[in-house]
């Protein structure tokens, strides 16, 4: 048995170990609580009263949340995981009860509701970006089925991953509208069950925000692989088209430019800052996990955007490796993942404008006194 295979299976066994422990996994939402907050204390009713049953919703599911734990990497399966996935679609007819009716499965042709069709469409694009680019087989690389919620409760303006579903609202039609249009924010909290069976990072201070650029990034990624669209051509936007006419904003958060999102009356400035000179310190939303993500999101634009071509490619790759390659710790801080990050770079490039470009990206939002070179952990 050569080096590299042994390390490779140490790595294997410890992550099986990380996802078997007892760290209960967390609630994640596409629309963080700040802007749902923001959002309630509008003067129009018609803004406020969805915000704020999204907002009690929510926080009641993170409760129930607190005790239940990761399911964690199940045992082999006997045949090996098929390149196709497995799709099912449900109505939860706007309702809190999940799944709901079932109304489209694998294979199964489209039907009249764009939700269900839109979400059946993100939910292969997601797998095919995760198949393609990297030989992941569904969200636990072991072909777990993918099921997906639409219509879920009443103006429901939020999107999230269950632990073992997606679930998508309609929006109220004022703010938001329908959660299943962009195709990253679908991709996006796929890529926390993907985060949920790897790393497993705590969703709290840094690696929380971690957690949240995790699927960021994979979720502009996805969409940029749909489009055909290369780095310099994507627009690096995370929820653009989910936003009504009357909001002004583009989307939910900017990896380009982070803090630059939107700036409306109603919902206030995108607060995100893009180094960390401007780190924001806050015991609201877990330690601002979906703010301060903006750092990590802007470092890798920067990889992405010096190396160009397909941002999932080089770029992808080396964020993919670190976070499945079993070294990155569950409470992970920015400078232990940009670290790992050019250790990655050196593994699988060498000594190259790959790891050049990671180094120089990260000390583009601030974080330096990274080594040049990095052996494995």
């Amino acid at each position: 048995m050569d080096a590299n295979t042994n390390a490779r299976q140490v790595r294997q066994v410890r992550q099986a170990r990380l996802a078997r422990s007892h760290r209960r996994s967390a609630f994640c939402t596409i629309v963080p609580p700040h802007v749902l907050d923001k959002l309630s204390h509008a003067e129009d009713a018609s803004l406020a009263e969805p915000a704020r049953r999204t907002l009690e919703h929510d926080a009641l599911q993170r409760t129930r949340r607190r005790i239940t734990t990761v399911r964690g990497v199940p045992a082999a399966r006997a045949a090996a995981p098929s390149d196709k996935p497995r799709r099912t679609l449900y109505d939860a007819q706007h309702r809190t009860s999940l799944p709901g009716r079932k109304v489209r499965g694998e294979g199964d042709q489209a039907g009249r509701d764009d939700s269900v069709n839109r979400a059946y469409d993100g939910l292969g694009a997601t797998f095919e970006l995760f198949l393609k680019a990297y030989g992941r087989r569904s969200i636990d690389d072991s072909g777990l089925p993918l099921n997906a919620s639409v219509h879920y409760s009443e103006d429901y303006n939020n999107a999230f991953w269950d632990g073992e579903q997606m679930v998508f609202g309609d929006g109220d039609g004022e703010v938001f509208l329908d959660f299943t249009i962009p195709v990253d924010v679908m991709a996006h909290e796929l890529t926390h069950g993907v985060t949920q069976y790897t790393a497993n990072l705590e969703y709290f201070g840094q690696s929380g925000a971690l957690n949240e650029s995790m699927s960021d990034v994979f979720g502009s990624l996805v969409k940029q692989h749909v489009l055909g669209q290369s780095a310099e051509e994507a627009d690096w936007l995370i929820g653009a088209g989910l936003l009504t006419d009357r909001v002004t904003g583009v989307a939910l958060r900017s990896m380009k430019a982070p803090g630059t999102a939107y700036d409306d009356d109603v919902l206030g400035k995108d607060p995100q800052p893009g180094t960390m000179d401007d780190y924001v310190r806050t015991s609201r939303d877990n330690g601002g996990v979906h703010i301060n993500s903006g750092i990590p999101n802007h470092a890798f634009y920067l990889a992405a955007t010096a190396l160009g071509g397909n941002a999932w490619e080089r770029a992808g790759q080396i964020w993919y490796d670190v976070l499945t390659g079993g070294d990155l710790a569950f409470d992970a801080q920015f400078a232990d993942f940009a670290q790992l990050t050019v250790a990655a770079a050196h593994a699988r490039y060498g000594e190259g404008e790959e790891q050049a470009a990671v180094r120089e990206a990260w000390a583009g939002v601030g974080i330096t006194d990274l080594r040049a070179h990095v052996g494995a952990r």
